[in-house]
């Protein structure tokens, strides 16, 4: 069917069609004409205070919703976005990235215009390597093809596209016709038929059976289809790091979260024990593995993700993730009792003097009291990331963190995506002092557009992960009066927690308040650590015969200036 609308006005009808109703990021000159476009359609544009800020909330609402857009001027803007878009690159997030361009007409004798890098194509070029697929309209009459193909990959793979679209392009009008994709067409239904028929062998001999899901069942959302079929044939199920929340974790098959020696140790025993784990879009990451700490048997394994298929040691090509899974439900599969699960961790965690030290462990024993079916996890790295991964989440997709590619200063901009995205959700933000030194005053983006996420500061004066690993003054931060950011941007609540009770106080006033964000500054021994820390420190010393270092709340003999 033939369309007559501008490039710039398909862009947005593409977009508004896959459920994409915010745009994120910072108008330029070479992209004001598309703004103009933005401003007139039923797209909403979120702008943020700077491009990495956009493109972390582009990137957790594609998480929530399936599909999200950031859109910058040219090379000052654009490359601001390159490290929040290679997160979502390696964690399979699928992010349209538009941005502006000098118009192909006056790049004629190649003139040195303002923003220019080294050639016109050089942000191009960059982004290459961070998107499944890139373009740049600078031709009509291939420019809604080439849009539609980057679509199309996006949809298919579940990762970044780049689309630059020069101003002089913007309102150009060609007639075009559009041939939308079949995933089926991408099916070879010979490889589906035999991988189907030696996974299904495999897990009907098996006596343990047990599921690992990970982040592309989000990503595709088929989180409602591995419930079905958890509940049909009656198999387990453990979560990666990064597939947490992919079911409710009060379901009576949910395990827990498997991430080796970090996690609890008879989630991990029955997961390797199992003769058949049928892995599905699981990233086998140090840190979804627990840095390695994990073992499974490749031999007892079905690995399915949208790139690769395998079952025990065959490979099998041109299988998509959602042709397996539909083939799966309809596979002719065994029901199985009700599988003996080990017993999960009763709350048992002592009732703290109001007047004692916050520790991590408190910290999130107390952040848990507070958790509902309404609330969102968005956790930044680091211990705030280990400890969020004992919290019991309530439905599906309600925890969101970047685990894979591990960039700070993720959470509070991820926050104001994960919000929009799905606004009965109220964010809850975890954030150490040091990410939140980076892209925390986003929390005026969040004040401008009336959100009100929760935010707990971790505030141990620096980089605790780094505190593990190598110590040093390199890790310390200058400490901030965070409870003082209201105040600045006028706007919110903010708490300051050096004690239990003060912390009890803090989140119930904080979680009370609802009309805007609260800022909880939570004071934390620079050298606790949480349960998912300290197990995987225990673990790695009991490798190499050495006890972990005794860490105390409170401690005095190990101090960082503030």
């Amino acid at each position: 069917m033939s369309n007559h609308v501008s490039v710039g006005q398909y862009l947005l009808q593409r977009l508004y069609e896959k459920q994409v109703h915010h745009i994120f990021g910072i108008p330029g000159d070479y992209v004001l004409g598309f703004y103009d476009l933005l401003e007139q359609s039923p797209i909403q544009h979120v702008g943020t205070c700077r491009e990495d800020g956009a493109g972390f909330a582009a990137d957790a609402y594609a998480r929530v919703k399936g599909m999200g857009a950031v859109c910058v001027t040219y090379c000052v803007g654009g490359l601001n976005l390159t490290n929040p878009i290679a997160g979502a690159y390696a964690e399979k997030s699928p992010v349209i990235v538009i941005s502006g361009a000098p118009g192909v007409k006056e790049r004629e004798r190649n003139p040195l215009l303002h923003h220019r890098v080294r050639e016109f194509s050089t942000q191009q070029e960059i982004f290459s390597h961070i998107t499944v697929a890139h373009t740049a309209l600078e031709d009509p009459l291939t420019a809604y093809r080439e849009i539609d193909r980057v679509f199309d990959a996006v949809e298919r793979y579940k990762r970044p596209g780049y689309i630059e679209i020069p101003w002089d392009m913007v309102d150009r009008v060609t007639p075009h016709r559009r041939v939308p994709m079949d995933i089926a067409e991408l099916t070879d239904m010979c490889a589906l038929e035999e991988c189907l028929e030696e996974a299904v062998s495999m897990l009907n001999e098996a006596e343990q059976p047990v599921i690992l899901a990970g982040i592309e069942l989000h990503r595709f959302g088929l989180q409602d289809a591995l419930v079905q079929f958890a509940e049909e044939k009656n198999i387990p199920v453990a979560a990666t790091i990064l597939g947490k929340s992919v079911m409710s974790e009060a379901h009576p098959l949910y395990l827990g979260v498997y991430e080796g020696a970090m996690g609890r140790a008879e989630v991990q025993e029955y997961v390797e024990a199992s003769d058949c784990v049928l892995i599905l879009g699981a990233f086998m990451t140090d840190i979804n593995l627990g840095v390695y700490t994990a073992s499974l048997d490749p031999g007892s394994t079905i690995y399915v993700t949208s790139e690769r298929l395998s079952v025990k040691h065959h490979s099998f090509h041109d299988v998509p993730f959602r042709s397996f899974m539909a083939a799966l439900e309809r596979a002719s599969i065994r029901r199985r009792p009700h599988p003996d699960l080990p017993p999960r961790p009763e709350d048992s965690l002592e009732e703290q003097n109001p007047n004692a030290p916050i520790t991590i462990k408190g910290m999130f024993h107390e952040v848990d009291r507070h958790l509902t079916e309404d609330t969102i996890v968005v956790s930044d790295v680091g211990d705030c990331l280990f400890g969020s991964l004992d919290l019991r989440i309530h439905r599906k997709t309600e925890y969101v963190c970047p685990a894979y590619y591990t960039s700070m200063g993720f959470a509070v901009p991820g926050s104001i995506g994960a919000q929009l995205a799905e606004p009965r959700q109220r964010p809850l933000v975890l954030v150490g002092d040091g990410a939140f030194q980076m892209t925390g005053l986003e929390l005026s983006t969040v004040a401008k557009y009336e959100l009100n996420p929760v935010v707990l500061v971790l505030n141990n004066r620096g980089y605790s992960t780094e505190r593990q690993i190598l110590d040093g003054p390199f890790n310390d931060v200058h400490g901030w009066e965070y409870s003082q950011v209201p105040a600045l941007l006028g706007q919110g609540r903010g708490f300051v927690a050096k004690t239990a009770g003060e912390l009890r106080e803090s989140l119930a006033s904080a979680f009370a308040y609802t009309d805007t964000f609260s800022i909880v500054d939570v004071h934390l021994d620079p050298y606790d650590r949480s349960p998912a820390m300290e197990r995987l420190a225990k673990r790695l010393a009991a490798r190499t015969n050495k006890e972990p270092p005794p860490i105390e709340a409170g401690e005095e003999t190990r101090t960082v200036p503030a």
